[in-house]
């Protein structure tokens, strides 16, 4: 079983400060929802309200195959917004709103068996308020054998927060059996650029296994036996926010 934990968002797209389209989004959502689309076992664990847009995500994971059952659905409050403006490459800029409860979010953790894919990142990674039994979640899927994979997804409209909680950050290497990020977000945490000295610094705190995604310019694989770089096509993007 693969279990993506991630914060869901109702992204509302823009082109030339006009909205053009709203979908379900989120880095760990879109994951879930690729997965589920090649008919793959996955689970997303996460949480937004009982409202219309908590109602439209939820039909939107289970028609695309995700496991809805470790959802945390609140009885008040609205479920979160990203607006995403579009630049003439269709790179988005986001701003976020957050979800509206009253409150503390809880989340719910499914028993974690050997061989099963944890993947978790994004700002639900770096939440104070969920940090603990994440991590006591996390913790404990890795003795049972799981496999950890964190994409940080660090974005540059977080970079204030950066200093605060860039200890937690370490902690997720750290416990990670895979740390999969792009250049973009390496450049926002560590102000690095070279693939090796990002490659040494994942090292650094303790995961030896790194995929460095670089858009256009391809991805990178580093482990202990490994280094490899894989060339991506040329493609004219119709959108880079996801499922």
């Amino acid at each position: 079983m693969i279990y993506t934990i991630g914060e869901t968002v109702y992204d509302i797209i823009f082109k030339n400060n006009i909205p053009i389209d709203a979908k379900a989004g989120g880095a760990m959502l879109n994951t879930s929802v690729s997965l589920g689309r090649l008919n793959i076992p996955v689970a997303l664990i996460g949480d937004y309200a009982n409202d219309k847009v908590g109602e439209i995500i939820e039909s939107f994971l289970i028609e695309n195959g995700v496991n809805t059952q470790y959802i945390t659905k609140y009885p008040v409050g609205k479920t979160r917004l990203a607006l995403a403006f579009l630049d003439d490459e269709n790179n988005a800029e986001y701003s976020f709103y957050k979800l509206a409860i009253n409150d503390n979010c809880k989340l719910s953790f499914p028993k974690v068996t050997k061989n099963d894919y944890i993947l978790f990142g994004s700002f639900y990674a770096i939440k104070k308020e969920i940090r603990n039994e994440l991590f006591e979640f996390l913790s404990h899927a890795k003795n049972n054998g799981a496999i950890i994979i964190y994409d940080p997804n660090f974005r540059t409209s977080h970079l204030d927060i950066l200093e605060e909680v860039i200890p937690m950050i370490q902690e997720n290497i750290a416990i990670s059996n895979i740390v999969k990020g792009s250049d973009e977000d390496f450049l926002n945490i560590f102000q690095l650029t070279n693939e090796n000295e990002i490659y040494n610094k994942i090292k650094d705190f303790g995961c030896e296994n790194l995929i460095l995604t670089k858009n256009k310019l391809g991805v990178s694989l580093f482990t202990p036996a490994l280094q490899k770089n894989f060339k991506t096509p040329a493609i004219i993007p119709i959108s880079t926010i996801g499922a």
